[in-house]
C-alpha cells in the first residue's frame, strides 16, 4: 500500500469513556483537557443539579427536563437515560460536527449509556474506567457528600452489575487514587495504538 494510501484511510475516532458513578470520568477527561490532548470533548446534557465546583457548560450542560425532553424529541441526542432520577443525555450535532472536522471525539458515557452507543456505532472505542477495588469506589463516593444511605448502596450495587458488563468494552483502564496521570497515559495509549490499525474505524453518524 502506497504512503498516500495510507494516509487515506486514516479516520478520526469516536472514544466512548464509561465506568461507574465515583469511577473518576469527569476527572480524567478533566485532566486529559488540562494537558491539551486534541480530542472534541463532548459535554453531556443533564437535568440534575450542579454540584459545588462543578461549571455549567464545561462539567456538563445544566438545562430544565422540558429543555431536554425537547432534545429527545427532536433527535438531537445520541443517547441518553434517567440515571438516580436525572435525566443524561450525549448530543449528536458536537460528535458530527468534529467527525466531519476530521477531529477525534471523546464522550462519557454510563454503561447504559455505553450498550446503547455500541449498538448504533459498534465501530466506537469503548474503554472502561475501573476502580481498583470496591472499597475504593465505596470511598469516593462517601467523600463526595451528595449520597444519602440508600442512595449510597444503589449506586454501589449498581457499580458491580455494570462491573460484569466488562466484556462489552475494547479496553479496560483502572483508575487509581492519586494515579491519575497513569490512567490518561493509558487513554492515550490506546487512541494512539488505534491510529495504527491497518483497518481503521470507520464512524457513520
Amino acid at each position: 500500500m502506497k504512503r498516500s494510501s495510507y494516509k487515506a484511510l486514516l479516520r478520526p475516532l469516536l472514544v466512548v469513556v464509561s465506568g461507574p458513578s465515583g469511577v473518576g470520568k469527569d476527572a480524567v477527561l478533566a485532566r486529559m483537557k488540562q494537558l491539551g490532548e486534541p480530542l472534541a470533548y463532548i459535554v453531556t446534557v443533564t437535568t440534575r443539579l450542579r454540584r459545588p465546583k462543578e461549571v455549567d457548560n464545561v462539567d456538563y450542560h445544566f438545562i430544565s427536563s422540558e429543555r431536554f425532553q425537547w432534545l429527545v424529541k427532536h433527535n438531537q441526542l445520541l443517547e441518553w437515560a434517567n440515571v438516580y432520577g436525572n435525566y443524561y443525555g450525549v448530543p449528536s450535532r458536537p460528535i458530527r460536527e468534529a467527525l466531519e472536522k476530521g477531529q477525534d471525539a471523546i464522550a462519557k458515557v454510563d454503561v447504559q449509556g455505553a450498550a446503547t452507543i455500541k449498538k448504533l456505532l459498534p465501530q466506537a472505542v469503548f474503554i472502561f474506567l475501573m476502580p481498583p477495588s470496591m472499597a475504593e469506589l465505596t470511598n469516593r463516593l462517601r467523600k463526595r457528600l451528595t449520597e444519602s444511605p440508600d442512595t449510597l448502596a444503589r449506586r454501589l450495587k449498581t457499580a458491580e452489575e455494570e462491573i460484569e458488563q466488562l466484556a462489552m468494552f475494547d479496553y479496560v483502564v483502572v483508575n487509581r487514587q492519586h494515579e491519575i496521570d497513569l490512567a490518561v497515559a493509558q487513554i492515550k495509549a490506546i487512541i494512539t495504538a488505534e491510529k495504527c490499525r491497518v483497518i481503521p474505524r470507520e464512524i457513520s453518524l
